[in-house]
């Protein structure tokens, strides 16, 4: 069970902050960013890949890839939230599918992506989460989490060493990139 109900606290962020980085969670466009940036820097060429991006919001991520010239071959955009699946579609003309990562059947693709996607599942869900992407990855997933000890409260938490125990029954190839945004890390998973 999620820590929260994910549709009604992503349409309660929707209906107070509209289409932003705050209306899907994040404090600000500039962190939402840096966020994207790290993602991708564990990518490399975006350009020859099939992307999902599971958990797309918006479709801001493509629209950051659009931005900095690096288009993927093809996006697919995931999302539980019917507005925000509405959005994505009209902001970035792509196949934006409204689908549940954890219970619905999921497309194939080169790299799984997700930014915040798993912010407010529970450690059971997020291992469930992390496998159903992986498994449907031909070259791996990349996602970030925030970083810190898990506590009470709407958001959940993780150590790097935790994601990379965790990680290890799926692969050995595991990447871990800090540094770049304090209380956030990005998991690189190889296939």
């Amino acid at each position: 069970m999620a820590r929260i109900n994910q549709k009604a606290f992503y349409q309660k962020q929707y209906d107070r902050y509209g289409v932003s980085a705050e209306g899907v969670a994040w404090d600000s466009s500039r962190t939402q960013r840096r966020r994207f940036a790290a993602l991708v820097s564990m990518i490399g060429d975006v350009g020859q890949a099939s992307l999902v991006d599971a958990g797309c919001g918006f479709g801001d991520l493509y629209l950051y890839l659009r931005e900095q010239g690096a288009s993927p071959k093809s996006y697919t955009g995931i999302d539980l939230c019917a507005p925000m699946v509405a959005e994505a579609k009209r902001r970035t003309e792509c196949t934006i599918l409204q689908r549940d990562v954890l219970r619905q059947a999921l497309p194939v693709a080169d790299w799984y992506v997700a930014s915040g996607s798993m912010n407010l599942l529970s450690r059971m869900e997020t291992r469930l989460f992390i496998q159903r992407c992986f498994e449907k990855s031909r070259k791996g997933f990349v996602f970030n989490l925030l970083e810190g000890r898990e506590r009470e409260g709407e958001f959940s938490y993780w150590h790097p060493h935790e994601i990379r125990e965790m990680c290890r029954a799926f692969t050995e190839k595991i990447e871990i990139k800090e540094g770049y945004l304090e209380g956030d890390f990005t998991v690189q998973l190889r296939v």
